[in-house]
């Protein structure tokens, strides 16, 4: 009797526990953080990336069992998983918990407005990487902000046929939405011929974008550091080092709920920086160097800036999983407009009047002009930001990696690096340990921010937001387009490419040459 009486006991708690875990699920469901689809699992991350719930609109999804069936354990503290869209596997005890909490229902499913969306997009086109605007106005001049407004439009455009892409026409004559992730559309665009194709190029370009994320946080932490503390005996690669010290037990991640707490305090404290930096700028408005902004540009380092710019507009990725969160995703067109045209007035003035400050001395990250009072403390902030920001993008690039080499069932190239108990084996511990020192090594070896981030957006940024989402809607649509959208879609691909492969060339002679100097230091 005893027995029973605590099992009872037992099962009543862990459905009160399930139940308030639900509300809180539910709470920040309201508040915007949804999900997406698990092929878009490394989309999320690539854009300022510890903000990724505010972003993207992640949901915090609680893996636990049904607590009414006999024998149900209850669920182990921390056994978090990110669920995409409500698309993860069906749990027991969704029904009734659908009854404690009327959001996670099949029929309630949370939803996001068009505010809570536009707040996701702003984030992830206005995080820290604006801090290397103002380095490419400084080779490209009045043509600099002109790139500034044109990607703005580009993107603004490219992420709404994109989303078109995700609709066809049904038997009825009703638009309906049969694919859900960019990588459904990229398939779609190979099959039949070659049915995953495009989802792996897809795949491969979120997996080198999300790395070399990370290693982009690494060179500005160690770059920071250096800057903040120059009279102290420690080299930026040394930083970086440190940096990367702090960073090794990311290897050790099973879930983002601790990372995750931080974010809305990071995406705070970024736009607290960047009131900073404006208003130290708008104090010396009398010293403004009008004259040195110029209409030539540097032919040699602006196609880097072209990929600079590039870079702080990419948000496609995620887009499609957005969208489908929307309340009303008729609203879609509006919000990517009117983000878009805060993001482009924003970043136009902010590289502008930051380069008016300092003029021919702007370097590669703009906090390291500031004066050295003030500078040490925003730089920490900074780099706080950054290694806070690199867990997401890291864990997002294992996790693709792992599910496409090893957990891919018979299409895997390795064996499973996990165990029957669900336990990372040694040996795939020790990968992604060697990711870790893998950016490390790039960090020391090339420890250019700007060059690096010229280099991403010119390869993998204008690769998933000029080239195919453009591509992709003319295979699509191409029957059901208008000339003026065929014109503008086949623009964008050849300008896109050729800036594309302009940027990405010089990035690379730039960053061989960093690399050679480096080796022979």
């Amino acid at each position: 009797m005893a027995t029973l009486l605590r099992s009872k006991l037992s099962n009543v708690a862990t459905s009160v526990s399930n139940k308030s875990q639900a509300k809180m699920s539910g709470m920040f469901a309201r508040m915007g953080f949804q999900a997406a689809t698990d092929e878009e699992a490394v989309g999320f991350a690539h854009c300022d990336d510890l903000d990724m719930e505010h972003r993207q609109g992640l949901q915090m999804d609680i893996l636990k069992s049904d607590s009414g069936e006999e024998g149900a354990e209850p669920p182990l503290e921390g056994d978090i998983h990110y669920q995409r869209d409500g698309t993860g596997p069906p749990l027991p005890s969704a029904a009734k918990e659908a009854d404690g909490c009327p959001e996670l229902s099949g029929q309630g499913k949370p939803k996001i407005t068009a505010w809570e969306a536009g707040w996701n997009v702003t984030n992830a086109i206005q995080g820290m990487f604006v801090l290397g605007l103002p380095y490419a106005i400084l080779h490209g001049g009045y043509l600099g902000l002109f790139l500034i407004i044109f990607a703005a439009v580009v993107c603004c455009y490219t992420g709404k046929i994109l989303i078109a892409c995700l609709y066809e026409e049904n038997e009825d004559g009703e638009i309906v939405r049969v694919r859900d992730s960019y990588v459904d559309i990229a398939n779609a665009c190979c099959a039949p011929r070659f049915p995953t194709l495009g989802g792996r190029i897809v795949n491969v370009a979120q997996i080198i974008e999300l790395v070399m994320t990370c290693i982009l946080y690494v060179v500005v932490s160690g770059n920071l550091m250096y800057n903040s503390f120059p009279n102290l005996p420690v080299s930026q690669k040394s930083w970086s080092i440190i940096a990367t010290a702090v960073l090794l037990p990311c290897a050790f991640l099973k879930n983002l709920k601790a990372v995750s707490k931080f974010s809305l305090l990071c995406t705070l404290a970024h736009f607290v920086i960047n009131i900073l930096v404006i208003a130290y700028c708008l104090s010396r408005a009398r010293d403004w160097a009008w004259d040195k902004v110029k209409f030539y540009i540097d032919v040699k380092k602006f196609p880097i800036s072209i990929g600079i710019i590039v870079f702080s507009y990419t948000s496609q990725i995620f887009l499609p999983s957005l969208e489908g969160n929307m309340q009303n995703p008729k609203e879609f067109h509006c919000m990517m407009n009117w983000t878009h045209i805060a993001a482009c007035i924003l970043k136009g003035l902010f590289a502008l009047v930051a380069y008016l400050t300092w003029a021919d001395e702007t370097k590669e990250v703009i906090t390291d002009n500031l004066p050295a009072t003030i500078r040490a403390v925003v730089n920490i902030f900074l780099v706080a930001k950054a290694l806070l920001s690199y867990p997401l993008p890291f864990f997002a690039a294992v996790e693709v990696l792992e599910r496409s080499l090893f957990q891919d069932g018979n299409r895997a190239f390795f064996p499973n690096c996990y165990g029957g108990d669900g336990r990372l084996k040694s040996w795939g511990l020790t990968l992604r340990c060697a990711l870790v020192v893998f950016t490390l090594l790039m960090a020391i070896y090339v420890p250019h921010f700007a060059l690096l981030m010229g280099l991403t957006g010119s390869l993998t940024g204008a690769g998933l937001c000029f080239l195919l989402p453009s591509l992709f809607h003319l295979k699509l649509l191409w029957r059901k387009l208008l000339w003026h959208h065929v014109f503008f879609d086949v623009a964008i691909f050849v300008i896109g490419g050729i800036c594309s492969v302009s940027g990405f060339i010089h990035s690379l002679e730039g960053l061989i040459e960093a690399f050679r100097t480096n080796t022979e230091d």
